[in-house]
């Protein structure tokens, strides 16, 4: 009932938002609304001794908007193992923490992320359904303020490069070192060209390998730069043969998204300790 509600007052009062503050969007799209996380402990999945290693898929966006900094901090004070963000730059070369390359219906504004600077970026507003007045004051963050999340804490944070860029890799080695998260930072990547020049700016940061599938061919390619070189593969396109492949290879992997107690507990009784998840909890 509650659900229900939430979601007329939504359609009632996000078209008055919109007149508001963006009069001139095109359409209105409602993105999530929060969601109830799934303990895999209380299910029987992993234990004190033997643990499942959860990455919070663009932070914990089953309770605040994707890729900002309440969903970041929602996974660091939820005691997850990392917090994965996608990272974007800016008209004027700034990296920002955001998936798409356009800032689309999970925002109440819309424009490309390389066509304008952070100044302008930082006047849009996430859109999230009937929590939107909640989080009206959260603003896109930078690599830096999602950055200094992580300081101080045990969660690792876990940085997606979502363009093909290799002139401005250097400030995100920067900006970890900064903050004395060498050894805590996970930089990932589906190009192996920027894990080698990320390789080649600070060895001591580790690297992951995203990759659809783990074939033979993308295990010779993550253990060709270096030991300390992860994969991360998708689960859906991942079979009991992949994986038992990559374990015979004895190469570390994390697999993404897995959004159920069943297939947490196939991947566990499998070996699997490290997955990547929008609503599982420990």
């Amino acid at each position: 009932m509650i659900t229900f509600i939430n979601k007329i007052i939504t359609l009632i009062l996000v078209p008055i938002y919109f007149s508001v503050l963006s009069p001139t969007h095109p359409i209105i799209v409602l993105f999530n609304q929060p969601q109830e996380l799934i303990s895999l402990s209380e299910n029987g999945v992993g234990s004190a001794e033997d643990p499942v290693y959860l990455t919070a898929h663009r932070g914990l966006h089953a309770l605040a908007p994707e890729n900002s900094l309440p969903s970041f901090e929602e996974a660091v004070n939820n005691g997850y193992y990392s917090a994965e963000c996608d990272i974007q730059l800016t008209k004027d070369k700034e990296w920002v923490v955001i998936h798409n390359a356009e800032v689309d219906g999970r925002f109440c504004q819309y424009g490309k992320i390389a066509d304008l600077t952070l100044e302008e970026l930082k006047t849009f507003s996430y859109n999230w359904g009937a929590n939107l007045w909640k989080y009206r004051d959260s603003r896109i963050p930078t690599l830096e303020e999602y950055l200094d999340v992580f300081v101080g804490t045990d969660t690792r944070p876990q940085i997606e490069i979502g363009i093909e860029d290799y002139e401005h890799l250097d400030d995100i080695v920067e900006a970890i070192e900064e903050r004395g998260l060498v050894r805590q930072a996970i930089v990932l990547t589906y190009n192996t060209k920027q894990l080698a020049a990320i390789h080649e700016l600070n060895p001591e940061i580790e690297l992951w390998y995203l990759v659809d599938e783990m074939t033979a061919e993308a295990i010779a390619q993550a253990k060709a730069l270096g030991d300390n070189v992860w994969l991360s593969a998708s689960y859906d396109k991942n079979t009991e043969e992949n994986i038992r492949l990559a374990m015979s290879e004895n190469v570390n992997f994390s697999l993404f998204t897995v959004n159920t107690v069943e297939e947490a507990k196939v991947l566990y009784e499998m070996g699997v300790r490290y997955i990547e998840t929008d609503i599982l909890c420990n």
